[in-house]
C-alpha cells in the first residue's frame, strides 16, 4: 500500500496497519481456497466517463478458474444479453470482484484488469458450464480473463450489521417475502 494518504485517509486517520498489510498484488493461498469455495460474485466496472456497472455472476462453488496466483478466468452464461460490463471493459479494462460463500460473513475483494475471452478461448481452456438447475437458456457465451492486480479478504463486519446470512431472517423473507415476486421489465 503506497505511504501517501488520500483525502479520507487524512481526514479520518490511516487504515490500521492489519489492514494495510493485507493487500497483496495476487491471489494468496487463502484467497485462492476462498475463491474455489465462492459460487456468487459481484463484478463492478465504468467506463472511461465513470459511469458505473454492478453485475452478479454465480455458478457451482469453482465457477470462476484460478489459472495462478495472478489469473482468473470468469465464464459469461447467458444472461439478459446487456453486456454493460464488457462493454465497459473495451473502454476501461478495469475490474472489481467480490467473491461470496453463502453462510460466510468474509469476503474476498479482487481488482485488477480484464479482457474478453472469446466462446473459442473457453473451449481451448475446458472451461464447462457448471451451474444448479440451468434452463433451456443456459451456454457459456464468453468470458473474461482477468489479471489480478490486488486482493484481500474483507472482515465480515456489513455481513454482521446486515444479518445477510442469519437463518431467522432468510426464513421470514422466504415465508413473508419483503417485496412481491420479482417481474420482467419492472
Amino acid at each position: 500500500m503506497t505511504e501517501l494518504l488520500n483525502p479520507f485517509q487524512k481526514e479520518f486517520g490511516p487504515p490500521s496497519k492489519q489492514a494495510a498489510g493485507k493487500i497483496r498484488n495476487d491471489l494468496g493461498s487463502w484467497a485462492q481456497r476462498f475463491i474455489r469455495q465462492s459460487s456468487f460474485l459481484v463484478m463492478a466496472t465504468s467506463d472511461t466517463e465513470g459511469k458505473c456497472d454492478a453485475s452478479p455472476k454465480g455458478g457451482k462453488p469453482g465457477f470462476v478458474k484460478i489459472i495462478d496466483e495472478k489469473h482468473l478466468i470468469l465464464p459469461d452464461i447467458a444472461g439478459n444479453r446487456l453486456f454493460q460490463s464488457y462493454a465497459n471493459i473495451q473502454s476501461n479494462p478495469h475490474v472489481g470482484l467480490v467473491f461470496f460463500i453463502p453462510g460466510v460473513d468474509g469476503t474476498v475483494r479482487v481488482n485488477g484488469t480484464a479482457r474478453r475471452f472469446s466462446r473459442e478461448d473457453i473451449a481451448k481452456e475446458n472451461i464447462e458450464m457448471e451451474i444448479f438447475d440451468p434452463d433451456e437458456e443456459a451456454k457459456i457465451l464468453q468470458g473474461l480473463y482477468i489479471t489480478v492486480e490486488e486482493s484481500y479478504s474483507h472482515c465480515p463486519r456489513s455481513s454482521i450489521f446486515s444479518r445477510v446470512w442469519d437463518p431467522e431472517v432468510i426464513v421470514r423473507h422466504k415465508s413473508d417475502p419483503p417485496i412481491e415476486k420479482w417481474k420482467p421489465g419492472a
